[in-house]
């Protein structure tokens, strides 16, 4: 088919190819205007399309942004109001718990300080000689000898007194200096009572003060986030990013903890169950195990609820003390209950990979050895089977902190997915138009011999009339005389 229309007009492949390359050429020449007329439009049409797109994804993503905005605002308020009642509870209970013992504190502390001035003052010095003595003594030993022994037996006689008198003196003092001393003692104990009382008095208004700057500090952030700061949207943005990242880290633990615990009790359970038995691809075993490693992790919720740790569950943190209390023991029980099923099946595994050695041993033909100590991985199958869904029931913390920060994440991501949408919407909208133009130059060059030719002509064409206008003005004028001449 090809062929015949190639050899149309000529035998001669190569003039039939020149006639139809002329024929396409004049063709794609009369059709010029319309086919620039074609690319234009399209390309403008394009470029409309991709900026009412445009638009549009600005539009989703201003709406986006304030939601996202609105959430964290809304989440950090919630959070920021959670912890100022949290720490107003904890100075109300400072203020019930030590300072409504203040007024016994006070009456022990001004006892302590009367008893100790009473000490102080019973235990003021007392000068150890009145003036007098010593005016006495030294006026008797001035006295001069005398040879009279009735006068020197009276002046041995006063000397001796007065002596008598100094010692009995200083031996009251020495008493009364130990009795001051004894009582400074007693003293000892009141000071240090004293001193703990002032010391639990300053201990609780450190505390206070304490508790008062992270109040204020709290309620700055508070304020922030109720005025829509950007660092304050900034703060909760890296905030939720960090507590996603945390919690998906967790969330990970807790999931290899519980493929630990699936290969635990999976091979038990294909004996209990049966493992011939298929339910879809997946043996029935396999998913009885996974059945009771979710209701563990299900009982293990409803507890953090019912302690009110977590508030996946509104209503249950609603119902009344009484009824929560009857949720909270009914869910611990069933978790005991399946923690000690699953420490069962963990011994039952361990029995039952003991028997398989052994029947490997005779398959084998060698002589069955029990293994010494074999109780110890026993006991320690059953530790781990009864420990890990305890360990598994508090996944609901890391799981509620990972759903509240994945809206904010969630959020972010879409923006940033809408923003690049945005930009490749307008780079195609702009590539389009281009390539419109590029096109119209592409089809020009294909009919560039024509094109070329009309060009020429065009500019012959004014310099022709150029010149019929110059010869015109050069032709002489009418006489008016001729011309009345004519007109008779």
């Amino acid at each position: 088919m090809f062929n015949q229309l190639l050899l149309l007009w000529s035998d001669s492949p190569a003039l039939s190819l020149a006639i139809w390359l002329v024929l396409a050429v004049v063709v794609l020449y009369l059709g010029r205007s319309h086919a620039h007329q074609l690319f234009r439009t399209s390309g403008r049409a394009v470029h409309g399309a991709m900026r009412l797109w445009g638009r549009a994804i600005r539009q989703l993503e201003d709406r986006l942004v304030a939601r996202n905005r609105d959430v964290l605002l809304a989440m950090g308020r919630r959070s920021a109001e959670a912890a100022i009642e949290r720490d107003f509870k904890r100075v109300h209970t400072i203020m019930e718990r030590d300072l409504s013992r203040y007024p016994n504190l006070h009456r022990k502390i001004a006892d302590a300080i009367e008893k100790i001035e009473a000490d102080y003052q019973e235990a003021s010095d007392a000068p150890p000689l009145p003036p007098a003595w010593s005016e006495v003594v030294e006026t008797v030993s001035a006295l001069p000898g005398s040879s009279d022994p009735a006068v020197h037996k009276v002046l041995d006689n006063i000397r001796e007194v007065i002596e008598d008198a100094h010692k009995e003196t200083l031996k009251l003092y020495q008493k009364s200096s130990r009795e001051r001393h004894r009582i400074l003692a007693t003293m000892q104990p009141q000071w240090r009572s004293l001193d703990q009382n002032l010391g639990k008095v300053k201990h609780t208004i450190d505390g206070l003060e304490e508790r008062s700057q992270t109040i204020d500090e709290q309620m700055q952030e508070y304020a922030a986030i109720r005025a829509g700061e950007d660092k304050a949207l900034n703060a909760l943005t890296a905030s939720s990013l960090t507590q996603f990242l945390i919690a998906g880290l967790v969330l990970f633990v807790a999931l290899l903890g519980g493929l630990i615990n699936f290969h635990l009790i999976a091979m038990p359970m294909s004996e209990m169950v049966g493992g011939t038995s298929y339910i879809g691809s997946m043996r029935t075993s396999d998913i009885a195990a996974l059945v009771i490693i979710l209701i563990e992790v299900a009982m293990g919720v409803f507890l953090l609820e019912s302690l009110r740790v977590t508030h996946l569950f509104p209503i249950i943190g609603s119902m009344d003390d009484r009824m929560r209390r009857r949720m909270m023991v009914a869910s611990l029980t069933i978790l005991t209950l399946l923690a000690g099923i699953e420490a069962s099946l963990a011994y039952m595994r361990d029995l039952l990979a003991l028997d398989r050695e052994a029947l490997n041993q005779t398959l084998a033909g060698a002589a069955v050895v029990e293994a010494q100590f074999r109780w110890i991985p026993s006991i320690g199958q059953m530790l781990l089977g009864f420990i890990l869904p305890f360990a598994l029931a508090f996944v609901a913390i890391p799981l509620e902190s990972f759903i509240h920060s994945l809206r904010t994440v969630l959020g972010v991501v879409v923006v940033g997915l809408l923003r690049v949408l945005r930009l490749v919407v307008r780079l195609i909208g702009g590539l389009a138009n281009h390539v419109s133009k590029m096109l119209v130059h592409l089809y020009d060059m294909m009919i560039v011999v024509p094109l070329a030719v009309e060009h020429w002509v065009s500019q012959r064409r004014p310099r022709q009339d150029k010149h019929e206008e110059s010869d015109w003005a050069q032709e002489p004028l009418v006489e008016p005389d001729q011309t009345m001449e004519v007109k008779s």
